[in-house]
């Protein structure tokens, strides 16, 4: 039957380990208050700042500076990275849990901000983004698809000013 997945497929599908409900997102903004943000490839039209599961026995911290590398090929080490002391819990949404343990519907997402020294050059993973835009706060937060992705880049200005 064409539409049956081959028994060798389904082991494989059940030794890759479940990701761990924990993420970080992080916001990479410049001092002229413009953010970056990067259209997702599996959802054109999906714009969103980095984000990624953290990794087992990974600290937080290591997880946002792996994801910038990946996602933007910036390397997040040398310029200001700054835990937000901020976390938000939203569902996953049904098509991404299958990812997850089957018991898992929600996920904590752990939020970071990086000041970078205007538009840095950026490499995206053609896997997982199709392009990026620096944009002013209020645009950025705008084309935002994530509730909590708006709500981190509308708060850029007031962390600016601290």
């Amino acid at each position: 039957m064409p539409n049956e997945i081959p028994a060798t497929s389904l082991a494989q599908l059940r030794e890759k380990p479940y990701k761990i409900p924990r993420s970080t997102m992080i916001v990479i903004y410049n001092h002229s208050l413009e953010v970056l943000l990067i259209e997702r490839a599996d959802h054109p039209g999906y714009w969103q700042s980095v984000t990624g599961s953290q990794d087992e026995g990974e600290a937080l911290l290591q997880t946002a500076i792996r994801e910038v590398m990946e996602e933007t090929g910036i390397d997040a080490s040398l310029y200001q990275l700054t835990d937000w002391q901020k976390e938000n819990v939203y569902e996953i949404y049904p098509i991404w849990r299958h990812r997850y343990a089957p018991d898992v519907t929600h996920n904590t997402e752990h939020v970071f901000g990086l000041v970078v020294p205007g538009r840095v050059a950026v490499t995206l993973s053609p896997r997982e983004h199709l392009q990026h835009v620096w944009l002013p706060v209020e645009k950025a937060a705008s084309l935002c698809f994530s509730w909590s992705n708006r709500e981190a880049i509308l708060s850029v200005p007031e962390r600016m000013s601290r």
